[in-house]
């Protein structure tokens, strides 16, 4: 049986995004680091180096890609609140788990995660409360040729989290 690549659904980028749901995705991107330390005790280096299908980053791998994405998430949902930034660029994220970081200890990365899904969170908050300031805002993403809102983005992330989570639980049961 193949393993997917998506353990947990697509992210749906067409769908509408009510505020209620922007709030309840602010408040699982405040919680992510939570739902992830849960796991974090049991993780042997055996379970490190489990993948959740062949090919796929290891369990570590994705631990440090969570914290390279939502670094960049944070600073760009930033760049939409606070600048004029008409476009954002993608970044390769394949080239980034090639790097020697990758190898270091994956706790690093989860203090990474705490420290930014606590002020991220917080701004998001204080973006809602001035929803028609900020939410009409949007980039251009020049690799995925798509015009992002910050309620896309925001969703998205909220999204990210828990779907690298379901990758990683996958790993864990099916790589006994």
């Amino acid at each position: 049986m193949d393993k997917p690549v998506y353990v947990a659904d697509k992210f749906d980028w067409d769908r509408d995004i009510s505020i209620e749901e922007l709030l309840q995705s602010v408040i699982a991107i405040k919680e992510f680091p939570n739902q992830l330390a849960k796991i974090m005790p049991s993780l042997t280096e055996e379970d490190l180096n489990k993948t959740y299908r062949e090919g796929s980053w290891t369990i570590k791998e994705i631990i440090h890609h969570l914290a390279d994405s939502h670094m960049v998430a944070f600073i760009r949902t930033k760049h939409v609140v606070s600048q004029d930034t008409t476009e954002i660029h993608p970044y390769d994220e394949n080239k980034w788990a090639d790097q020697i970081d990758y190898s270091f200890h994956h706790e690093a990365s989860f203090m990474i995660l705490l420290g930014v899904h606590q002020r991220w969170s917080l701004f998001l908050l204080e973006c809602l409360k001035n929803p028609t300031e900020h939410l009409a805002k949007s980039v251009y993403h020049t690799g995925s040729k798509r015009h992002l809102s910050l309620s896309q983005l925001i969703a998205l992330y909220a999204w990210h989290g828990p779907h690298h989570l379901a990758q990683i639980q996958f790993a864990l049961k099916n790589n006994s």
